[in-house]
């Protein structure tokens, strides 16, 4: 079995606001202090000091670096680490502002923009270069020596300006400051519980549909490691602002049972053996629904359940049932979940063909997709199109010869960036969609259980190179 490659989803941070409306999760206009420089900077920094993060400062300047911090550490799906640039710069004489960058790196390749290859303790020495002088680990090693920081190695890495948690640490500090301005109102992008948990970059857009009540299909491409990433760190955002998630998958009903019981579960070998016991995840023709990526997604609402959050997960598919009679029975029972869970959020993934809100299909004019029959019988279902850069999927298509061919084939897409965003379109589109959501580049998810026969992530699979 290959080795799992996973997506980054969860940081560690305790990092805590106050309760107010629930808008989206990425604010579009800046904190700013109606006090001088010298003022806000003690109390930027004591925040990220009672935070406990270890802060390494430049005498003499506003500006901090927090050490690089590890996540998950236990998690069978950990080496996630992040750390934060801080810069407080002025804005007049007696204003400023704190711009926070977040830089966060992951042993696996989720987080990789193109033409970037980190390495993973692997140095560029050989017999010819004993010093390895030019390879990239040694140019990071150099940095480690000059700064005496611990550079960390991964094969992916994302930096962005965290907005939310710049005012996070306004609303927090403003108290002990001035009284601010009507202006100076910050946007309701604040955590709307304590909680250990700290979500990642902001998907863009994601908090005007994902709220209590509203049932969001995402129209996937099977077989990528974003997608699954996508949805976990989605569900981590919703639900840490006090909105209850309930994530379906386009796995068989008869799975129910074994989610349930391994999201409530400790994580440990038992409890993947028994998840992975399944058919479902041994199938001679993996089609990317039951691959590498799909298990990490399961694993991170394990976390957040862990958290005391409150996230479910439910299975719709009906096999053997084909064609709108399948159709049918998915939507009978995303019908029966919504209706029974009003004050939640619902994420629905599939194939991006049943979220299609439209009927008729190029080679079946009269055909019915799940996304109509939904939205026939409940308000508030949005269906939305999956959008990425391009890059690789696992994919099964039949080949020339007929044959049912499962592998790792070229996604050709359209560059609109590395971060994350939904978009609505100003009306629905001809497909039946009402809008996307974007993932950057995509890379293909192996399937969870490889050649049908050890549990995922096992010793004895890594072991035996499958």
């Amino acid at each position: 079995m290959r080795r799992m490659a996973f997506g980054c989803l969860l940081l560690l941070a305790t990092l805590s606001g106050c309760t107010s409306r629930f808008v989206d999760f990425a604010p579009d206009e800046e904190a700013l202090y109606e006090q001088p420089i010298d003022e806000v900077w003690p109390q930027v920094r004591e925040y990220f000091a009672a935070n406990g993060f270890i802060l390494r400062e430049a005498p003499g300047t506003a500006s901090l670096q927090t050490e690089w911090r590890e996540e998950f550490a236990n998690s069978r799906v950990a080496a996630y680490w992040h750390r934060y640039l801080v810069i407080a710069k002025p804005e007049g004489p007696h204003r400023c502002k704190v711009v926070i960058t977040r830089e966060t790196r992951s042993a696996n390749s989720a987080l990789r923009a193109p033409g970037s290859d980190l390495l993973w303790t692997v140095d560029g020495r050989t017999i010819d270069n004993h010093s390895g002088v030019g390879s990239q680990t040694a140019m990071l090693l150099a940095q480690q020596q000059a700064d005496g920081a611990a550079v960390i190695l991964g094969q992916s890495q994302q930096s962005a300006r965290d907005m939310v948690l710049e005012w996070r640490v306004f609303r927090k500090i403003s108290p002990l400051l001035a009284q601010r301005t009507k202006s100076q109102d910050s946007p309701d992008v604040v955590v709307h519980q304590d909680t250990s948990i700290e979500c990642g970059v902001p998907v863009l857009g994601l908090g005007k549909l994902a709220r209590a009540g509203n049932v969001v299909l995402l129209g996937e491409l099977h077989g990528t490691q974003q997608v699954p990433h996508f949805v976990a760190q989605s569900t981590c955002q919703v639900v840490t602002q006090g909105i209850p998630v309930t994530v379906g998958l386009e796995v068989p009903a008869a799975n129910q049972e074994r989610l349930d019981t391994f999201l409530g579960s400790e994580g440990t070998e038992a409890d993947w053996a028994k998840l992975m016991e399944s058919p479902f995840w041994r199938s001679p023709y993996p089609d990317g629904r039951n691959s590498e990526g799909v298990v990490y997604l399961l694993d991170a609402l394990r976390k957040l359940r862990a958290q005391r959050l409150d996230v479910k997960v439910f299975a719709y598919d009906r096999p053997p049932l084909e064609g709108e009679a399948r159709e049918e029975a998915m939507a009978q029972r995303v019908l029966e979940v919504a209706a029974a869970s009003p004050g939640r959020a619902l994420l629905v993934v599939s194939g991006n063909l049943h979220p299609r809100q439209v009927q008729g299909l190029p080679w079946a004019p009269g055909y019915r997709p799940m996304g109509l029959r939904l939205a026939e019988q409940r308000a508030h279902v949005y269906s939305l199109d999956i959008a990425y850069k391009g890059g690789t999927a696992w994919i099964c298509a039949v080949n020339p010869e007929q044959k049912l061919d499962c592998g790792v084939k070229p996604a050709k897409g359209q560059d609109n960036g590395d971060r994350y965003f939904v978009q609505l379109f100003s009306g629905r589109n001809a497909q039946g969609y009402d809008g996307i959501f974007y993932v950057g580049a995509v890379t293909a998810s192996l399937p969870a259980v490889y050649e049908g026969v050890e549990p995922a992530g096992s010793a004895a699979s890594h072991a035996s190179g499958r």
